[in-house]
């Protein structure tokens, strides 16, 4: 849906293979107070008569839009991109503060994931967590729906990364010895008897 919020994370040889957001259960919660508030407060200008009173709601009203917008960014862009290339975890913390950490898939160490509660079960969300080999620390985002599918999909990439940069580095250690071979045939350090 607004998937051109998270490319500009990516590199230009990158693939984007999906967002990861928290399960849609806590994007409502967390919007629903302000949502009920900016209904009301549209109601309360619709039965007021008096332009001033208007003004003043209508100002309070904007204040009410712009903090459910921030309350639904802080839900939206706290997320796993998973990409061809690694996991990239991003963090909203406002409208001027950002993070982001890559994790490569050949510094992956392991990939698990926890479902608690009874909540967790039904709803089928839990936390998903990403160990780097390097560090030993953990990346980690919470209340992801249907966590298993995530760590599927995120060992799927691994292997296929960790597949493809085996062949080129097979294909660049063929080229190298080709190469010496070669140069070696072209100074006459080889002779045809020797092969």
């Amino acid at each position: 849906m607004l998937r051109f919020l998270f490319t500009q994370h990516i590199e230009d040889d990158e693939t984007m293979k999906a967002v990861i957001h928290r399960h849609w259960i806590f994007g409502v919660k967390a919007v629903l107070f302000s949502t009920f508030l900016i209904i009301a407060m549209v109601a309360l200008i619709v039965i007021t008569k008096n332009v001033m009173a208007r003004w003043v709601e209508g100002a309070v009203l904007i204040l009410l839009i712009i903090w459910w917008m921030r309350t639904f960014l802080d839900y939206f862009l706290d997320a796993w991109v998973i990409t061809d290339h690694g996991i990239i975890d991003l963090a909203w913390h406002g409208w001027f503060h950002r993070e982001s950490t890559r994790v490569l898939y050949s510094d992956i160490q392991g990939v698990s994931y926890e479902m608690k509660g009874i909540l967790g079960t039904l709803f089928r969300f839990g936390d998903i967590s990403v160990e780097k080999i390097s560090t030993g620390t953990t990346i980690s985002l919470t209340q992801v729906p249907v966590p298993r599918r995530v760590q599927t999909l995120i060992l799927q990439s691994m292997e296929t990364y960790v597949h493809s940069k085996n062949l080129k580095d097979a294909k660049t250690v063929q080229g190298i010895l080709s190469d010496f071979v070669a140069s070696s045939m072209q100074k006459g350090e080889f002779s045809e008897d020797e092969e």
